[in-house]
């Protein structure tokens, strides 16, 4: 027992020199972020990564390390390091320089992340929630409250609260710059509307990422002009210094789309847990047997089951798109019981080919 009791102690000195090394590492990667943003320079270098990557497998195979473990901790160092220099950027370069800002329903999951990324920026940020605001911020119970004279508004209530909202504004003609960051468009745009004819400067935007993102390298968001040039190149200067990719779309191509991005693959992964909740099996027997696919899929529809069912309603009810694509997913599932019931392999290898074919259409640098 004595000799366990010192070799847990050498391993816990370990552990703190482990991370007193990271602490370092993390110090220089500063260091090289500031040198890089005085030379103007990106902060990503994709070049860079690939050399720290393969020398993270060289040296892992070199000291009897599992390879893949290696290259999994440089990962997460690496992106823990491109958090840090994009929080950095964004805080010296931020746009707000004191400017006020107002972040309505900034009591909610994503609107505590819009205000800290405003407050990041420089911003004066306010919140207008029933719910209450951030501790430190000043907030505002109801929309009446609020004097509206915040240089940017930012709406981030659901998608059919934000329509209602959209159209109070308009009867207040704020001069900030409007913007919201709802799901699906469609339904917004008598607000939109109401809010050009008032003379309002307004946009929109849709964040492809959840409220625990830190970093937004490999992350999308989607801006959508709808009508007003300069509100769009407002907003789309308020991510110029992170490594978002930005992906400008009209109103219509938008809520075409998220029939798909977002309709097609929730509707997929709850169709997928109840098959499973009414098959009679039980949970814990389907995890002993479970197959690399399985699990993968079980992981999304776990996330899927855990998200807001009122959001993804609406998501699914509001989007005039969304038949069609819920047509498709009924189709393709008939077209693949119809295979098997028929015993029809040439068929079944068929439609497996043609999606095959779909999905190497991908983008290279997409997972």
């Amino acid at each position: 027992m004595n000799e366990l009791e010192q070799l847990r102690k050498e391993l816990s000195a370990l552990d703190v020199q482990l991370l007193e090394l990271v602490a370092r590492r993390q110090q220089m990667v500063a260091e090289i972020g500031r040198v890089k943003s005085t030379a103007g320079r990106g902060t990503r270098d994709f070049a860079r990564e690939k050399v720290v990557l393969q020398l993270a497998r060289d040296t892992a195979r070199r000291v009897g390390v599992d390879e893949d473990v290696g290259e999994e901790i440089f990962r997460l160092l690496i992106r823990a390091s491109l958090a840090a220099q994009e929080q950095d950027k964004v805080a010296s370069f931020g746009k707000g320089s004191g400017q006020r800002a107002l972040v309505i329903g900034g009591a909610g999951q994503m609107g505590c992340w819009f205000v800290r990324f405003l407050a990041s920026q420089g911003y004066q940020v306010e919140v207008c929630d029933p719910a209450g605001s951030p501790e430190g911020y000043t907030g505002y119970p109801s929309l009446e409250q609020a004097d509206l004279g915040q240089a940017l508004i930012l709406v981030t209530a659901p998608v059919a609260e934000t329509a209602g909202i959209l159209l109070a504004l308009a009867q207040r003609r704020p001069r900030g710059v409007i913007f919201d960051i709802s799901s699906l468009k469609g339904p917004l745009q008598a607000g939109f509307e109401a809010l050009r004819t008032a003379g309002c400067q307004v946009t929109s935007v849709h964040p492809l990422f959840g409220p625990d993102t830190e970093l937004l390298s490999g992350r999308n968001l989607v801006l959508v002009d709808v009508g007003a040039p300069r509100a769009t190149a407002v907003v789309r200067e308020l991510f110029s210094t992170t490594m978002v990719d930005l992906v400008e779309m009209s109103l219509e191509a938008h809520d075409r789309a998220m029939a798909y991005v977002l309709g097609l693959s929730h509707a997929v992964n709850i169709a997928f847990f109840n098959a499973l909740a009414e098959s009679g099996e039980e949970a814990n027997d389907l995890a002993r047997l479970s197959s690399s696919t399985f699990d993968a899929q079980l992981d999304v529809a776990h996330q899927v089951a855990r998200e807001n069912p009122y959001l993804y309603f609406e998501i699914q009810s509001l989007n005039e798109h969304s038949p069609r694509a819920l047509v498709a997913l009924l189709n393709a599932v008939t077209q693949v019981a119809g295979r098997v019931l028929d015993r029809d392999e040439a068929g079944f290898v068929r439609l497996m080919e043609q999606g095959k074919r779909f999905l190497e259409r991908r983008p290279e640098d997409r997972p």
